[in-house]
């Protein structure tokens, strides 16, 4: 099986990632929209990485526009984000408010770590970061907004095992979603 890594990310873990999936597996890798056609079409399968900011994907725009495409392929997702994988509901919402119903239906998902560099980061994002603190101090909810850095490679063992078990999921980070999700 043929396969491609598409990745849209903002600080620089997805693309880490992306990088080392595609060294461990030894498929190309794309930032979203630079993926060559001929590539695209070839490919059995789709791993897709993105980043998720203020709970939205940075590929969002990207797979509305190539959910018709997607839909006879294998399609794995992982997504980097700060929120803690303890935190199932709220990941599982960023699935089902972010990923077309047709694509959920089709893919495989995981939920890596990612990093933050407050330094690093936009003036905007600083500061929306600064408000996410403050309003989650009011509800009981604080945001991290101290630097760390949980971005490894051996977080991508589960997708590689994926992959290389002609695309069973081994063990998977998180269980199958509910029905809910995938109706």
């Amino acid at each position: 099986m043929k396969g491609i890594i598409v990745y849209k990310g903002k600080y620089g873990a997805t693309l880490q990632y992306a990088d080392w999936l595609g060294d461990a597996l030894h498929l190309p890798v794309f930032p979203a929209g630079d993926e060559s056609a001929a590539a695209f079409h070839a490919a059995d399968y789709v791993i897709m990485g993105s980043s998720i900011y203020i709970g939205k994907l940075r590929l969002h725009e990207w797979l509305l526009k190539n959910e018709v495409l997607l839909l006879d392929k294998k399609l794995i997702f992982f997504m980097v984000c700060g929120t803690p994988l303890k935190e199932r509901d709220k990941l599982e919402g960023f699935i089902k408010n972010n990923v077309p119903l047709l694509i959920r239906q089709r893919c495989s998902f995981y939920f890596l770590p990612g990093r933050l560099v407050f330094n690093n980061l936009t003036r905007a994002d600083r500061l929306l970061l600064r408000i996410g603190a403050w309003m989650g101090k009011k509800t009981g909810a604080p945001a991290v907004i101290t630097d760390y850095d949980n971005v490894k490679m051996e977080h991508l063992q589960p997708i590689i095992n994926e992959v290389k078990d002609n695309m069973n999921p081994v063990r998977p980070i998180m269980e199958p979603l509910p029905k809910q999700f995938i109706k």
